[in-house]
């Protein structure tokens, strides 16, 4: 998932976005209010890991003003206000989950991860397939042909947006929001390295390729056997 944590505390902030990406999670951080809000509005966030007492904003005005927008991504509420008056007027506001402090990290993990797979099951499904390709987002294995391909962290999220897309083109954008953060330091053909990397680990052994570049606007995976689009670029 690409995770949002707003947090003013560093060393807590620094603590959950190390633990998040650790257990395979791109994550962003915002240190006030405002901001998370202005970022959280761009919609490409599958959670939002949220404190309740920011600056600039506090996070139920940040709740209630993306809720207003339209904007439904799930929501966990951090607070070391934790009366039962508290927990209701949390998600009353629209959070998903409130979690009182001191919390364990691992609780958390399983929480924001289980809203993930709840959130929105028209897109997310637990087993992606193309071919004789599969990738278990909750398992985090790929299977090619039956045999197991490892991957490292953002090859994986790379070939799973490619497979929530597949057989549409999925820009270059599209694949630097699934697998980086905003403060990466991004060159531009990095997304072009690790597709090739990729590639070699997908398609090189096995019976047709999957994996193709489209020229002028990104990649696209198609099942060989059913594909519409033209194979310009190897």
């Amino acid at each position: 998932m690409r995770v949002l944590v707003a947090e003013d505390d560093n060393r807590t902030a620094e603590y959950l976005v190390k633990g998040l990406t650790e257990s395979g999670h791109v994550v962003d951080r915002a240190a006030d209010g405002e901001t998370a809000l202005a970022m959280a509005a761009d919609g490409i966030y599958d959670a939002l890991v949220l404190d309740r007492k920011l600056p600039e904003l506090d996070g139920l005005t940040v709740v209630r003003r993306l809720r207003r927008r339209g904007l439904r991504m799930p929501v966990v509420m951090l607070s070391g206000i934790a009366t039962t008056a508290d927990r209701v007027e949390g998600l009353r506001a629209g959070c998903d989950d409130y979690l009182p402090k001191p919390y364990a990290f691992t609780e958390l993990l399983a929480r924001l991860e289980a809203l993930g797979r709840r959130g929105d099951r028209s897109r997310r499904h637990d087993v992606l397939k193309v071919g004789d390709l599969e990738l278990d987002t909750v398992g985090r294995t790929v299977l090619r042909a039956g045999r197991p391909i490892e991957l490292q962290r953002r090859e994986f999220l790379l070939l799973e947006q490619l497979l929530r897309h597949a057989g549409q083109v999925v820009t270059r954008s599209m694949l630097l929001e699934a697998a980086w953060t905003y403060a990466a330091e991004i060159h531009t053909n990095i997304v072009d390295m690790h597709i090739h990397r990729l590639r070699k680990k997908i398609d090189d052994g096995f019976t047709g390729r999957l994996i193709h570049t489209v020229p002028g606007a990104g990649y696209t995976i198609r099942d060989p056997d059913t594909a519409i689009l033209r194979d310009a670029c190897g």
